[in-house]
């Protein structure tokens, strides 16, 4: 029987080298063997997709490598998840996160959701081209203390400036914090616009999330 360092090891390099298939059978292997589901999604599964966005990070990873790598990571959980104990994660806060009005443009979207969640973030996904209004009903119908707006057109910048008005409109700004990011949105703008943080890439997202409501 192979040894639960082993199997861990095995979970974290199928994350890493894209082995959507063969994680499947890697994880039931890990669960038949007795070992903690909570240990083999941090310690393999978490563990892996943090290896992947350091090569994303460093550039060896693209897009592309990150997705597949992401759906060996989901592929992982869907076997562990069923065997979790019910305080065995703390999820941390509530985010909410979409692409701007104006964009349908969501691969990097996705990128940083799934690292959000890697983190232990409980995200609400609104999808693409989202209307300024539906990220305040949002926020006001689940508590969520985070919005993250994305957009990779320059004419759609404007709409995430109409979210963060909304929220002051609506007496909701104090209690949310405001990330923003995408291909022509910068620090400047960021502060321009009143958010409370950019994000160049989906791992810096995280860590600029674990500053403002860690």
């Amino acid at each position: 029987m192979t040894g639960k360092e082993e199997l861990l090891k095995l979970l974290s390099a199928c994350v890493v080298e894209m082995e959507d298939e063969k994680i499947i059978p890697t994880a039931q292997a890990y669960i038949k063997a007795g070992y903690p589901a909570a240990e083999g999604i941090l310690y393999g599964l978490v563990e892996g997709m943090n290896k992947a966005a350091d090569l994303y990070e460093n550039e060896e990873y693209f897009i592309p490598e990150l997705l597949i790598c992401s759906d060996a990571m989901y592929n992982g959980l869907d076997v562990l998840s069923p065997h979790l104990g019910k305080h065995d994660f703390q999820k941390k806060a509530k985010v909410v996160i979409g692409v701007v009005e104006g964009d349908t443009h969501d691969i990097g979207k996705n990128i940083v959701k799934i690292m959000l969640e890697t983190a232990g973030y409980e995200i609400i996904d609104l999808g693409r081209d989202v209307p300024a209004a539906a990220f305040i009903e949002c926020v006001k119908n689940t508590g969520a203390s985070v919005v993250a707006l994305a957009t990779l057109m320059s004419t759609s910048t404007g709409n995430m400036k109409k979210v963060i008005e909304l929220l002051q409109q609506t007496g909701l700004r104090e209690g949310v914090k405001v990330i923003v990011g995408g291909g022509p949105i910068s620090a400047a703008f960021a502060e321009k616009i009143g958010a409370d943080g950019y994000a160049v890439n989906a791992v810096e997202a995280v860590k600029l999330a674990d500053r403002l409501v860690g």
